[in-house]
């Protein structure tokens, strides 16, 4: 039996049905999952936001907590070591910076006032357009002001009520940086556990070491790169004669750590400062123009050299990942940001199927063996080219802790005795 518009079996036509069915109601699982995500990180954005953030920093400093293990540390004092140096490293560069940022803090009501001085040139144009905007009030009929009150306060109130926030979310970020170091190893282990088939360890463990080798590479690089970014804009501006040099490149090898919204956020500040403490045009916008050329040498060439073209992303996708994040968590998400699409690309690469690999030495061709045999051997060969090294590696151990030849093992004695 056919239906009347196109001699389409019914029976066909109601399984196209049920399938359309099933792809809507997948899709619909998946976004009010999405939505449900979405509202728990902005929900638990004290909780989360700082353990992640540990999280990301434990696998910058994985590899010099391993170095510590290797030379027999425990696992605690190695993780206690690395928290404590990051603290110290942390408050000298505080205690370092307090004094040129509490003289520009010193200096805020006569930047202001310079600030003021230079929006009154603007005062004409301004005027302009108050008076189009009063006609297009009157015709629209509408005679009313805005009046705007301002609380006195206000920012005293919000501080105090944020302090004991903020306060939270740093003792979780350095309890949860602390036994991220230090049962890392656990955490790997019980995860592989749960995986019931060879395959899935397999996947998972490969995971784990791409995660740890890209998010510790990536912040490694980025680091020293930002160290050459606020050397060189700390030199730029003490030639210039910008004062406090070296705030100036402290905070842009801060802000370096969010693309784009960093280097732009440094512009508006350089170009502030250059309108409250400059005259002339070509003096307020000297020091921004000197941050772009570094930016832009950075860009060419430092980037390219120390993180490598492997491991770059897409512009358009870090740009969305930073605004996402920036949306959920603040300054927390455009640190951690690119870490996290790199910890997705890892996941997203080993997780789906991907096209086959493809050995350094290929199986021969035969008459004798089919397509398929030869793709399946050749699949085989890639992955035991690719388990030689960490079988090597294994071996090297085993090798290490036999006892030297010649040499009896203890509690035994040599010729029958």
């Amino acid at each position: 039996m056919s239906n009347g518009s196109g001699g389409v079996p019914a029976a066909m036509s109601g399984s196209q049905f049920e399938r359309v069915l099933s792809n809507i109601s997948r899709m619909a699982i998946i976004l009010v999952g999405a939505v449900i995500a979405l509202v728990a990180l902005q929900a638990g954005r004290v909780i989360i936001a700082p353990v992640f953030l540990a999280i990301v920093i434990g696998l910058m400093f994985g590899p010099a907590a391993d170095k510590m293990e290797n030379r027999g540390v425990p696992p605690a004092l190695s993780a206690a070591t690395v928290v404590l140096s990051f603290l110290i490293f942390i408050g000298v560069g505080l205690l370092l910076f307090s004094m040129p940022l509490s003289e520009w803090v010193a200096r805020a009501p006569a930047i202001w006032r310079n600030l003021q001085a230079q929006v009154a040139n603007l005062q004409e144009p301004l005027e302009s357009i108050g008076t189009f905007q009063e006609q297009f009030r009157g015709l629209l009929g509408n005679d009313q002001r805005m009046e705007v009150s301002v609380e006195d306060n206000g920012a005293v109130t919000s501080v105090a009520l944020l302090a004991p926030s903020i306060l939270a979310q740093i003792g979780i970020f350095l309890a949860s940086l602390y036994f991220f170091l230090a049962t890392r190893d656990h955490i790997r282990i019980s995860v592989l556990s749960l995986c019931i088939s060879r395959r899935m360890r397999w996947r998972t463990a490969h995971i784990f070491r791409d995660v740890e080798h890209k998010v510790s590479r990536y912040l490694l690089s980025i680091t020293a790169i930002n160290v050459c970014v606020g050397v060189a804009v700390t030199l730029v501006m003490w030639a210039i004669g910008m004062p406090s040099p070296l705030l100036w490149g402290a905070l842009a090898a801060v802000l370096n750590y969010i693309p784009y919204v960093g280097q732009a956020t440094m512009w508006v500040i350089l170009i502030a400062v250059g309108l409250g403490t400059q005259t002339g045009l070509e003096n307020i916008l000297l020091p921004v123009g000197c941050y772009m050329a570094i930016n832009f040498l950075e860009g060419q060439l430092l980037t390219p050299h120390l993180i490598g073209r492997t491991m770059t992303l897409n512009p358009f996708i870090i740009f969305l990942s930073i605004t996402f994040w920036l949306w959920a968590w603040g300054p927390v998400g455009g640190l951690i940001a690119v870490p996290a699409l790199l910890i997705g690309s890892s996941i997203m690469s080993h997780a789906l199927p991907g096209p086959p690999s493809r050995p350094k030495n290929p199986v021969r061709t035969s008459p004798t063996k089919t397509a398929h045999e030869l793709v399946l051997e050749n699949a085989g060969q890639a992955v035991r080219e690719e388990r030689e090294p960490e079988a090597e590696e294994e071996k090297r151990k085993r090798e290490r802790m036999l006892p030297p030849e010649g040499t009896a093992p203890s509690g035994v004695e040599e010729g029958g005795r």
